[in-house]
Parts: C-alpha cells; sequence; structure tokens
C-alpha cells in the first residue's frame, strides 16, 4: 500500500500468499474505519470513504469485506480505539521519508517503526524536518493498459493537462497526475467525461525534488521500505528516491 513505488507494489500483493493479502486487507479494513467514522458510510459524500473503497478494490478486496468493515464502523458498539499517525524519518543515503498509518497503540508502533529503521541505516526526526521538502496534492492514477483505445503518452499527457492537472510523473505503463488537494475530484470528473478510465484516487505527499542513489543503496531503501510496510500500523510510505 506504500506509495513509494505503487505500481510494482500492487502487484506484489495481487500475487501474494494468504497471511500477506490478508494482512493488506486488514489495513484497507482500519482505513475505512477511520473514514466512517470522521465522515459518515455514505460513499457519495464522504470522499477519505470512497477513496478507501477505491483502493479495496484495486487490491481485490472481497465486497463482503468492504460491506463488514463499513457496517463495523457505524456500529456503536465494541469500537476499536484507532487514531492516524503521521512520522518523518531518514533512511538510507539521506532519503527523506514521511510514514502514515492507523494504530491501536500509538507509543508500540513508534519503537516498532524506530527498530525497522535502524536495521537500515535510518532513524525518526522530529516533526517539519523533511515534510517541508514534500508537498500534498490529490494524485489520480491512469493505467494505459486499462484505457478503451489506445492512446500515446503525449495524448496522455495533453488530456490530463486540459483536465487541470499540476503535474505528471510517469511510472512503468502508468501516469500518476498531480492536483491541488481541493481540485483532486474536479480534474477525476473532467478526466471521465474524456472517456478515461481511472485506477485510484488518493491524497499523497509529493516529493518536491527526486534524489538518486546508486544501486546498493537504493536496494536497501527498498527492502526499508518493504520492512517498514510488512508492520500492521503502516498505512503508506512516501519517499524523495527517485525510483
Amino acid at each position: 500500500m506504500s506509495g513509494h513505488s505503487h505500481a510494482k507494489n500492487v502487484k506484489r500483493i495481487k500475487e501474494a500468499d494468504a497471511k500477506r493479502r490478508g494482512q493488506i486487507f486488514s489495513k484497507i479494513s482500519r482505513l475505512i474505519t477511520v473514514a466512517v467514522r470522521e465522515g459518515g458510510a455514505n460513499i457519495e459524500t464522504n470522499s477519505k470513504l470512497r477513496m478507501a473503497v477505491e483502493m479495496a478494490r484495486e487490491f481485490n478486496m472481497p465486497k463482503e469485506n468492504v460491506e463488514r468493515a463499513i457496517k463495523r464502523a457505524s456500529g456503536e458498539t465494541d469500537r476499536e480505539k484507532l487514531e492516524e499517525i503521521s512520522f518523518e524519518a531518514y533512511g538510507p543515503g539521506g532519503v527523506a521519508l514521511i510514514i502514515e498509518g492507523i494504530t491501536d497503540n500509538k507509543r508500540r508502533t513508534i519503537s516498532e517503526l524506530k527498530q525497522i529503521l535502524q536495521e537500515y541505516q535510518g532513524k525518526l526526526v522530529k516533526e517539519g524536518t523533511v515534510k517541508w521538502m514534500f508537498k500534498k496534492m490529490g494524485c489520480i492514477r491512469i493505467n494505459l493498459k486499462d484505457q478503451d483505445k489506445k492512446i500515446e503518452r503525449e495524448e496522455m499527457e495533453l488530456i490530463a493537462i486540459e483536465a487541470g492537472a499540476e503535474d505528471l510523473f510517469w511510472k512503468e505503463d502508468g501516469l500518476e497526475v498531480y492536483t491541488k488537494v481541493e481540485e483532486l475530484e474536479e480534474v477525476k470528473r473532467r478526466l471521465k467525461e474524456k472517456g478515461i478510465k481511472i485506477e485510484t484516487t488518493s491524497l499523497d505527499w509529493i516529493p518536491k525534488e527526486r534524489i538518486k542513489l546508486d544501486e546498493k543503496r537504493r536496494e536497501n531503501c527498498e527492502r526499508l521500505f518493504e520492512s517498514l510496510d510488512e508492520n500492521d500500523a503502516v498505512q503508506e510510505i512516501y519517499s524523495n528516491l527517485e525510483i
């Protein structure tokens, strides 16, 4: 579910064993729970819930699991105490990280994240130390292979710009369209009117500049991302590493 390499991560999860898939479904259920408690169970009026459900579909989470998570979050009894968390860190080679998650025990999660980061020569840092290197933006992911007709990259870029994109970034066979946070839904609507099929939408921390590392350090960063992603509390990992 981490933002450092979205396309590769989705492919890996879809091919993962039952245990790993179960962990991902549990994370998405927590995301749905928090969204419902904050904004209600109406997917039309709760954009946070809508994005969580889109993520569930992307990872092939069974519909009944989604409905059960919404129903449980809407109940008044036996509520699990969950809180959203956000940490800043440095990884191998000075890579800047923003780690977001949902936990029922913040102290335990901090201890676990410190241990993982130390294993890869990384560390947690004070709030504001690295976040200034990023900008919160809307992100619309488009896979060219999913479109009804063949669209060349240049044509897709032009359509996205006309729809109101602030910036564009290609990843493998997919395009990430970045928007202002408040314009995410409007740009999404315009793209759909142009017949563009959208894979997912989200609010992400986008690095203002990306850094390159040598192969050894880059691979070490990837291993760090995977170790963090395996932690039950971690929902998203953002970095300024150029993949």
